[in-house]
């Protein structure tokens, strides 16, 4: 997953089956052009591969602790070529920049305390969060709404470490 030319990446978490939000966040995605979409767990079902398929970008994710029947949903992604679900933690590097995508924030204090990695994209509260660190940390609130009411994901640009979270 190295790659110098990823500038621009969309995140996501916790979309608990909206369906119609996972839409929206496709469509805002595709219309951004980012070059990698991060997914910070609880898809639920198998079903969001169909929404996810449309995504042009690459998908990258990581279970959450309410994905139930992990190995369908792993089937899934691949026979609609959506992306990737990792176990959580999982740490890669784009470019020059080291990412940890979980779904809990359970480590989140022994990381910000860590030079690695430079950026941690995670979900599970369902709330907006973003720390400038360093580390980057980055919690781009719920896709599902069902929790606070607001459907949220979040763009960062790889170069500069901005963050924009957008509401769909």
């Amino acid at each position: 997953m190295s790659d110098k030319r990823i500038q621009k990446i969309g995140v996501m978490a916790d979309s608990h089956d909206n369906m119609e939000k996972l839409d929206e966040a496709v469509e805002l995605f595709n219309q951004e052009k980012v070059d990698m979409v991060l997914h910070a767990g609880d898809f639920i079902s198998p079903l969001t591969a169909l929404p996810l398929s449309n995504l042009n970008p690459e998908l990258l994710g990581v279970f959450g602790n309410n994905d139930g029947d992990r190995l369908f949903l792993r089937e899934r992604f691949e026979a609609e070529d959506v992306g990737q679900i990792k176990r959580n933690p999982h740490q890669f590097t784009l470019g020059d920049r080291t990412i940890l995508l979980m779904h809990q924030p359970r480590l989140l204090e022994i990381i910000k305390s860590s030079p690695i990695p430079d950026i941690v994209v995670y979900g599970h509260t369902h709330n907006i969060e973003l720390d400038e660190g360093p580390p980057l940390i980055v919690n781009p609130g719920e896709v599902g709404g069902w929790m606070t009411g607001r459907c949220t994901v979040g763009l960062i640009d790889l170069r500069d470490l901005s963050v924009e979270i957008r509401d769909i």
